[in-house]
């Protein structure tokens, strides 16, 4: 228990109410129970590019000690995701829980008071877990295994402490006592392709006591994940609001479902008029084609973004959505139902529990259009962890993507967490040599040493201690960073003192015209190592700060002198300080008088001026 109050000028504050703390589960030895699931696919699941695997669904029932309950916590990993059931009811309002990682390093548990859901003095009880695939399970099995890791097969820990009011304790832990089956109604789940839903195998009352399982097979003891169990520290997703449809357009066999707005998530559909055995298609999508007729999925690639409920006959309205997937989306087009309004359709948008930091609006209509934009822009991709893009075949925690931007972003929400957990991330994906990779967790096997992308690292550790805060990020991660930086320094250094450590160049410079976005013209290239070298600056002024924090003096100054040679070898090779004539060979940048870094183009300049290279003559 813990309270507070706070002292000031004009004296200190009455103390807080009493609040309560809990401690999670510290250390594999104070762990009970094991993990459990089914060490293989079922004959009906399907392992390739688009994979299809069914979820899993775990069951145990239980007697509470003839005693008063004084408090019930469990704590649960279900990998890659899970669904946890007491006595009827789902334990909370998170989704697609727990937080990806990667899972050769560190496997979540989330922790949960039920003791409102648990029924003592002697009564019986019953936990019920349903596991999803996630990133656990990847969602392409058997394609470019050299890029996309698997992990292994659904699989779940699980340990309900139970609490007396006599001081004991009652323990109910995962073990191969439980009983499983895959025969349930979700016959796949795959974040990129959407689920498979037949209502047809629904498992009835399976989450509450006295339900006879005699039929499921009993589960199995899984294989240990490589990574370490810990204590989720960032609050998972949740359905964080709901939208109606602006618009819903019979054309022919179907419907067309306009939202007005693009989003993350998946819809929540009202199922009526239909009959035993028939399909509904729900496919989503960012684009129509210009007649307002079809889906224009060419930018989803290869994902199917498509999700299928398989009516039961009874359904008479009944609510469903899925339940380990989701999908980018404005359009909807469904199919398989007679008649459908917009009273039956909602958009639920999903991300994580992360609460708006802020708000703007002003007079300037295009203004508030582009704070708009990007906060749902930014809101679409907080997925666990900061995404490029949730709609396509991809969704990877590209570094690049989210590293100077989280400044901008966290003035949106309140990401201090979030981010904090995505810079463990980054650190336990570094290689022993230093590299870390261009995506964080590594679901990508992409460790081109790139210095922009791998800054991510320092430059969102600054900015969580300057705008939350927080220093914890930087202390405990300056250890790989340093191992890092001595990478890039040993292995990209050249004979001229500067950093060659450059992969993506000017990713995606702000185009003219959509077809120069990726052009090659030498006019509008920057170079990749006046980039690198630029940055290697500005992380040596990072690291000394880093340093200073924690009283490294000494190594504060050696970064300093490190970012100074390599910041006397940029002005020496880039800097051009010209009067009369540029010896620059391209027409259209002459100047009488001419001062610029490279070949003149706007990051080549901006850089140096952000980054304080510029010398002061």
């Amino acid at each position: 228990y813990w309270k507070v109050k706070v002292a000031t000028t004009r004296g200190d504050s009455p103390w807080s109410e009493p609040a309560e703390w809990g401690m999670g589960i510290v250390g594999e030895g104070h762990w009970g129970g094991r993990w459990i699931g089914w060490e293989a696919p079922f004959e009906w699941d399907i392992e390739d590019s688009h994979s299809r695997m069914s979820s899993r669904y775990l069951r145990k029932e239980f007697d509470t000690a003839n005693k008063d309950i004084r408090r019930a916590t469990v704590h649960i990993s279900g990998l890659g995701m899970y669904e946890l059931y007491i006595n009827g009811k789902k334990v909370s309002d998170d989704v697609l829980a727990p937080a990806p990682t990667d899972y050769r390093r560190t496997t979540l548990y989330n922790s949960y008071d039920v003791t409102g859901l648990l029924k003592g003095n002697g009564e019986a009880n019953a936990v019920g877990v349903t596991l999803g695939n996630g990133r656990f399970y990847t969602m392409r099995q058997n394609y470019k295994p050299y890029k996309i890791p698997t992990f292994g097969y659904p699989k779940m820990r699980m340990n309900l402490i139970i609490e007396y009011t006599d001081g004991t304790k009652q323990r109910v832990n995962s073990d191969e006592k439980w009983a499983l089956t895959a025969q349930g109604p979700i016959r796949s789940n795959n974040e990129y392709d959407g689920e498979i839903y037949d209502a047809r195998l629904e498992l009835g009352d399976w989450t509450l006591p006295g339900y006879d399982d005699s039929g499921w097979l009993k589960a199995q003891r899984a294989e240990l994940p490589y990574g370490t169990l810990r204590g989720n520290t960032s609050p998972n997703m949740k359905v964080m609001r709901t939208l109606k449809p602006k618009s819903v357009r019979r054309l022919g066999d179907r419907y067309m479902v306009d939202f007005g707005q693009n989003m993350a998530g998946w819809i929540k559909i009202a199922v009526s008029d239909v009959t035993k055995g028939d399909t509904v298609t729900i496919r989503y999508s960012e684009l129509v084609t210009p007649d307002s007729t079809r889906l224009d999925v060419e930018n989803l690639r290869h994902a199917q973004s498509t999700d299928r409920y398989i009516a039961n006959g009874t359904e008479n309205g009944r609510q469903w959505s899925p339940k380990f997937s989701y999908h980018g989306f404005r359009f909807v087009e469904i199919s398989g139902m007679n008649n459908l309004s917009s009273d039956d359709i909602v958009a639920e948008v999903v991300f994580d529990n992360l609460p708006d930091n802020g708000s703007f609006t002003s007079s300037n209509p295009v203004m508030n259009a582009i704070h708009r934009n990007a906060w749902w822009g930014i809101s679409s991709n907080y997925k666990g962890v900061p995404v490029d893009c949730p709609q396509r075949d991809e969704r990877q925690p590209w570094t690049g993507d989210h590293c100077m931007g989280t400044w901008g972003e966290n003035f949106l929400f309140d990401n201090a967490m979030f981010y904090a957990k995505w810079m463990d991330d980054i650190r336990e994906s570094q290689r022993e040599d230093g590299c870390i990779p261009d995506i964080a967790p590594a679901y990508y096997n992409y460790y081109t040493s790139d210095m922009t992308w791998s800054s991510s690292l320092p430059v969102v550790c600054d900015m969580l201690y300057e705008q939350t805060g927080n220093s914890m990020p930087v202390i405990r991660n300056y250890g790989a960073m340093k191992k890092w930086m001595n990478h890039i320094r040993a292995d990209f250094t050249s004979k001229e003192g500067l950093i060659t450590a450059d992969k993506y160049g000017d990713w995606c410079v702000p185009p003219e015209k959509p077809d120069l976005i990726h052009s090659q013209d030498p006019a509008r290239k920057t170079d990749g190592t006046l980039i690198a070298s630029a940055y290697y600056y500005k992380v040596c002024k990072l690291m000394a700060k880093f340093a200073r924090m924690q009283g490294l003096d000494s190594e504060a100054q050696e970064w300093l002198s490190d970012g100074e040679k390599v910041k006397n070898a940029f002005n020496r090779k880039f800097l051009t300080v010209n009067k009369g004539t540029s010896p620059v060979k391209t027409p259209h940048i002459l100047y009488p008088d001419s001062i610029f870094y490279g070949n003149n183009t706007a990051t080549a300049n901006i850089l140096p001026l952000a980054f304080d290279m510029v010398p002061e003559e």
